[in-house]
Formats: structure tokens, C-alpha cells, sequence
């Protein structure tokens, strides 16, 4: 049986547009009415479209292997995950544990409990404390299977590599695209996403809604505010669109620039600037370690960024080699100063 899953633009504000069919197009009850769950909750579209994938993936497996829901146990769970890793090509460990969280999330859904056990068991003890070293270290227990994930490695652009690339542009909204990515660290969806309403140059700041609906307010550089100011007066078309960014020529001109969009136009000019590295998650991390190397605290990165745990700004905490010589240099011609003994 093959199952697919759809968009539907029509449906009602209380309902996933996405929705899992199999080849009769025939709506997957369980894995839809968990997916209307969650917009209720008031998921974006984005986190709703990654549940419908993975929602999808597991379907095939459970059609494959014929194991109804309801059966499901850690011993089946680690036969998911085997069956993961043996594909090719692999999926990052990182996905495979997001499948897995999902698969534990729609269990509690239908049946109110955690996945029973059965020839296998995760039932793990640990302890866990603040990301600074502070507070009592508390005791946790986990029954989840997770797969070890590797440490992620902020590696962010050098200062050449974003001149080039930089300098490839000749538009005014892409140039203020890029400059929102870099010197405010906003995300590509939350690129998108901005209104005309959400900029106040007067006052120089953006409003922008992140992960979770969350909002928040960011202070805008003149360097942007010049580049947006220019983009507005001469290169957006007249039209009704509410959107900051939409396309300037073409049948789709007026209408709002999409996620296709956006990955066209970072393709076009990786190749051109030849900085395959350049993405836009790049240059968020590009922001994020540069304001960490400027000596900005964790709780300021952390609101300009949208973060909701200090874990994740902390990942920009990493110094690169040729840093760490400076800092020793630095500290060593301190230490000298203080010991060497004063001439009369």
C-alpha cells in the first residue's frame, strides 16, 4: 500500500492542512486526528508539515512490518529504529530520534501512556543541572530509546567568505534578506513571515515572530535600515500583499517570496560567489558566534535569537583554535605584567 501526504489549503483554521492518504486516497484516521491535535495546539505549518513526514515514514513501516498501533513496545521501537539506520541513505541520528519522538508523542495521544515495554527496556536513571553549573543537580529517569547524536560544531562563516558572497548581490531585497540573516540572526521562516506592519523604521526596530508564535523585538542597524529603505522605495511592486518580502518580477510578481524562493536565490549565489557554505542557517550561526566573540552576554543573545533554552544559545560558546592561542597570549603577557617586579 502507498501512502502520501497532501496539502490542503482549503481546510478549516481547527484543521491540519496536511493530511496522510493511502493509495485509495483514504484519510489515515489515527495519524490525521493527531496531526489535528496538534494544530489546535497552534503549531506552524512548518512543525506540522515535519509531524506529517514523520508520521508518513512511520505508516510505511507499520504497513511493512504489519504491526498494528496499538502494539507498539520498546522491543518493536528498536526494531524501528534498526530498520532506520539500515537504510540507505541513512537518516541523521537526530532524525531517527525525532521519528521516535513523534512515535512517543502519538502513543500518548491515543492510549494516555508511555510505550509499554517488552523483550527490551530503556529505562534509564540520570542527573541533570543548569547549563551555567548552578542549582541542585536533579534526578530524572527516561524509558525513550534515543540514538547518541554527534556534538554540533558551530563552524561559522569567515569574514571573507561573507564579503563574497555578499557582494554577489545586486538587488536591494535580497541584500536586506541577507542582512537580517546576519547582522540580526533571524531564521528563513521568520524571513518570510515579516510584515509590512512588523518594521517601525522610525524607531528602528523589527518585530518578528519566531518558534511557537513566539514575538519578539529586535533593534535594527543602520545598515539595514538603509538597504530596507531603499528596497521599499524603489524595487517593491505596488501591491495589496501584507508581506515585507515578495517577488519583484515574473507572473508571480507581488505575491509573496517562498521557501522555494529563498533556496533559489541562496543556490544561484553560492555558485556564483563559489561559498557552497553559504545558507541561511549559516549566517545565523555567522550572527550568533560573532556577537558571542563581541562579548555580549548569554541572556541578550538569547532573546535576539528566539531562543527558549539557554542549551542552544550556549552552542555558540565555542572558540576556534586560532582564538584560544590569542586568549593564552593574552593571558600569559597579563601574568607576566603582574610578576615582573617593579624598577625603581
Amino acid at each position: 500500500m502507498t501512502f502520501r501526504l497532501i496539502l490542503r489549503n482549503s481546510s478549516p483554521p481547527s484543521v491540519s492542512p496536511y493530511r496522510l492518504l493511502d493509495e485509495q486516497d483514504r484519510e489515515l484516521a489515527w495519524a490525521n486526528a493527531f496531526l489535528d491535535a496538534q494544530r489546535v495546539r497552534q503549531l506552524s505549518l512548518r512543525s506540522l508539515r515535519a509531524y506529517g513526514y514523520d508520521l508518513l515514514h512511520l505508516a510505511r513501516w507499520l504497513h511493512l512490518t504489519r504491526h498494528p498501533l496499538a502494539k507498539i513496545n520498546q522491543s518493536l521501537l528498536l526494531d524501528y529504529a534498526r530498520y532506520q539506520l539500515d537504510q540507505l541513505p541513512k537518516p541523521t541520528p537526530s532524525t531517527i530520534n525525532h521519528r521516535l519522538g513523534v512515535l512517543h508523542c502519538l502513543y500518548r495521544f491515543h492510549y494516555g501512556r508511555e510505550i509499554p515495554g517488552g523483550k527490551a527496556h530503556f529505562h534509564r536513571n540520570y542527573t541533570t543541572r543548569s547549563p551555567l553549573g548552578y542549582g541542585r543537580p536533579h534526578r530524572r529517569v527516561t524509558t525513550a530509546l534515543r540514538l547518541r547524536q554527534p556534538r554540533c560544531v558551530v563552524v561559522p562563516l569567515s569574514a571573507d567568505q561573507v564579503a563574497r558572497f555578499w557582494n554577489t548581490f545586486r538587488t536591494f531585497r535580497d541584500l536586506a534578506i541577507v542582512a537580517l540573516m546576519l547582522l540580526d540572526g533571524l531564521r528563513s521562516c521568520e524571513v518570510l513571515q515579516l510584515q509590512l506592519e512588523d518594521l517601525s523604521i522610525s524607531e528602528a526596530h523589527l518585530r518578528v515572530l519566531g518558534k511557537g508564535n513566539k514575538k519578539r523585538v529586535l533593534p535594527l542597524p543602520v545598515e539595514i535600515l538603509e538597504v530596507l529603505q531603499n528596497y521599499l522605495r524603489c524595487e517593491r511592486p505596488l501591491t495589496n500583499s501584507p508581506f515585507l518580502f515578495v517577488s519583484w518580477k515574473g507572473r508571480g510578481r507581488g505575491l509573496p517570496m517562498s521557501a522555494a524562493g529563498l533556496r533559489s536565490l541562496f543556490r544561484h549565489h553560492r555558485l556564483s560567489s563559489q561559498v557552497p557554505q553559504a545558507n541561511p542557517h549559516r549566517f545565523r550561526h555567522t550572527f550568533g558566534s560573532d556577537m558571542v566573540r563581541a562579548g555580549m552576554s548569554l541572556p541578550a543573545l538569547m532573546h535576539l535569537m528566539g531562543h527558549t533554552q539557554i542549551h542552544t544559545t550556549m552552542i555558540y560558546v565555542q572558540l576556534a583554535p586560532q582564538d584560544v592561542w590569542h586568549e593564552y597570549a593574552r593571558a600569559v603577557a597579563q601574568r607576566v605584567r603582574l610578576l615582573s617586579p617593579e624598577i625603581s
